[in-house]
């Protein structure tokens, strides 16, 4: 039996699509009311402020994103847990038309509330760190090439995969996203 979501729920959710296809200045609350089919004012006692919202949505996408890695094996080598990485974000594409929610805000930074910018900060931040953990245990096992220290070459990598969904968006190609995996992988 399918659990029907509340007019809160289906709001945050619309919310996060509509950025990952939009931006943070790309949606309204009128965009958000013809959508679930609610008037505006029921959206403002969710979230009385657009800021409201789109930190919600933030912490909210960071948490699906934290524990879809907490999922990753902690016993697999270094090169598969990157290839799982990777795929998370090729499924983040979708149809091709929308990006990973926290790097589409961190082109809207200029624009953003203090609080949304300090969550989308620490999402990076956290990815480059699992990031990290991972390509030194792949450097110790040969399964992957980084070249100096581990957190120098996570956010490289980390930018690297934003920059691929970027361009994989406006290629309409998943290929530029596994360019960039491949380039981390240890030849054999």
């Amino acid at each position: 039996m399918e659990t029907k979501l509340t007019v809160r729920e289906q709001v945050l959710d619309h919310a996060i699509t509509l950025m990952m296809l939009r931006g943070y200045n790309g949606f309204s609350y009128r965009d958000l009311s013809e959508l679930v089919g609610v008037k505006t004012s029921s959206i403002h006692y969710y979230f009385p402020s657009k800021d409201d919202l789109v930190l919600e949505a933030v912490n909210q996408y960071s948490g699906e994103v934290m524990r879809a890695l907490q999922t990753v094996d902690p016993a697999l080598p270094a090169n598969e847990k990157l290839t799982r990485y990777t795929r998370m974000f090729g499924k983040t594409l979708g149809d091709g038309d929308q990006i990973c929610l926290c790097g589409m805000l961190a082109a809207d930074i200029g624009t953003l509330p203090e609080t949304v910018r300090e969550a989308v900060q620490a999402f990076f931040r956290a990815n480059e760190s699992w990031l990290a953990k991972v390509l030194a245990q792949g450097v110790e096992e040969g399964t992957l090439v980084a070249r100096g220290k581990p957190e120098s070459a996570a956010r490289t990598l980390f930018a690297a995969l934003q920059g691929s969904v970027l361009a994989s968006r406006l290629f309409h190609t998943k290929a530029r996203l596994e360019d960039v995996e491949a380039t981390w992988k240890a030849v054999p």
